[in-house]
């Protein structure tokens, strides 16, 4: 079969170079489309000039702290030439978040806007990127040249071991607590009923609401007189459920560790104070005795043995100051050689009265980071504390390691819990921050009227 030969010109013949004199659907809405589409934009951006808003000229939703003048864009940005904006100034988040320096000695400060990237949506602005942080602390310099700190980590992952668990490291408490003897079963706790301690029977979030009404179990109900523990009040910080409250002996130790002094007073126990508060307390109580009980005065005592190293030898009293002070003398003996050395440490003294070493409890091991006790609620205590059931001494620091922490917190994902560095760290100083002054009606936060440029 024979092909026949077409040229180039032959073909190019076959084409309408006249289609576009002719109307068609397509074309006709092209065309008044690239006409009505600037119109409109023209008339929208036209109308938000007269109302006065600025949303057109931003780069996207604010966050949900700040959405509430998302039309007052002059809050925070410069105004040029009428209708532009500069960048946010520090001094206009100064403005209403006095934030301290991070550190006086830093070789630079970021800007804010640097770290708290807005126009991203309703995000947590103090949920900054690693980079903010890392820009320093993964080559760490300070303009004395001599960090006090880690000076080169570039993630969680590579976080070195907490300071509080560094190698020779002691809990600096000076209370005798021997946890595993206070968790095992059995033990002879209030009436000499059998119990099982529970590490939320001494150990709770000071603030949270559940426990501040919640009784305590083990609390006295006989011993009278305050805490003389030296204890500093509770620390109270932007993230306060970060820390435990410090155990008490009225709230957590004085339904089992009784404090009676003598058998002629049954059940009636000592204050748990200091020893001069002690020593007036019994003078006073055995002096009342005796008023009402002369003729014991009188009494032959026989030599005691109830403590080995302090035998009590034969004694006569020939009056009632006498036997006010043998008395008093046997109580103290007891208290100070057995009841109270039991947790805490006797010091000698240059009075006749010995010293209570302070108690010295640690409120806060991560003086550096936030940690939220209620958002790890799931877990078992001892599932990150796990050397507390088998510890024997108050030197033991029992705080979680890193690694503990890194089983669950680690590089983003949807499997994971937030690892990144604001998670437990704060840039910010706030124990050091100043309070600010409103500046702002409701009006001019929403945009019906024009505050003035900060």
């Amino acid at each position: 079969m024979l092909r026949r030969a077409r040229t180039t010109k032959q073909l190019a013949r076959r084409i309408d170079l006249q289609y576009f004199t002719r109307p068609h659907a397509l074309r006709s809405w092209r065309f008044w489309l690239s006409v009505v589409v600037p119109v409109v934009a023209l008339l929208w951006f036209a109308v938000q000039r007269v109302e006065g808003g600025k949303k057109t000229y931003s780069s996207g939703p604010l966050a949900q702290a700040h959405a509430v003048f998302t039309q007052q864009c002059s809050l925070c940005h410069t105004q040029k030439a009428g209708a532009l904006f500069e960048h946010a100034s520090d001094q206009a988040c100064l403005t209403c978040h006095d934030a301290p320096a991070h550190h006086a000695n830093q070789t630079s400060t970021p800007t804010c806007g640097s770290c708290h990237v807005e126009h991203n949506g309703a995000l947590r602005l103090k949920a900054t990127a690693d980079a903010a942080c890392t820009q320093c602390h993964s080559n760490l310099q300070t303009r004395e040249g001599h960090p006090h700190f880690a000076t080169s980590i570039s993630s969680f992952a590579q976080h070195p071991e907490f300071s509080a668990l560094a190698p020779g490291a002691t809990d600096a408490g000076r209370i005798r607590l021997n946890h595993y003897l206070h968790m095992q079963a059995g033990l002879v706790g209030p009436n000499n009923a059998r119990v099982q301690l529970q590490c939320d029977d001494c150990h709770r979030v000071k603030v949270a609401t559940i426990d501040t009404n919640k009784a305590w179990p083990y609390s006295g109900t006989k011993a009278a007189g305050k805490d003389p523990s030296g204890q500093k009040p509770f620390l109270r910080l932007a993230s306060y459920r970060a820390l435990i409250a410090p155990p008490e002996f009225a709230n957590h130790c004085a339904g089992c560790h009784t404090l009676q002094f003598d058998k002629r007073f049954g059940n009636e126990q000592v204050p748990h104070d200091k020893p001069d508060v002690v020593h007036a307390f019994l003078a006073k109580r055995f002096s009342e005795y005796i008023a009402t009980h002369p003729s014991q005065v009188h009494e032959v005592e026989p030599p005691n043995r109830e403590i080995p190293e302090r035998i009590r030898p034969l004694r006569i009293a020939t009056s009632q100051k006498d036997w006010i002070e043998f008395r008093v003398a046997d109580a103290e003996g007891l208290l100070w050689a057995k009841t109270c050395k039991q947790c805490h440490e006797i010091q000698p003294s240059a009075s006749s009265l010995p010293k209570i070493a302070e108690s010295n409890i640690t409120a806060r091991w991560l003086n550096h980071a936030s940690f939220d006790h209620t958002a790890h609620r799931m877990m078992t205590c001892t599932s990150c504390h796990t050397r507390a059931p088998e510890s024997h001494e108050t030197s033991d620091v029992l705080l979680p390691g890193v690694q503990t922490c890194q089983k669950c917190h680690h590089e983003p994902s949807k499997e994971a819990a937030e690892g990144r560095c604001f998670e437990c760290h704060r840039y910010h100083n706030w124990s050091e921050a100043q309070p600010t002054k409103g500046r702002f009606t409701i009006p001019e936060l929403i945009g019906s009227t024009r505050p003035n440029n900060p």
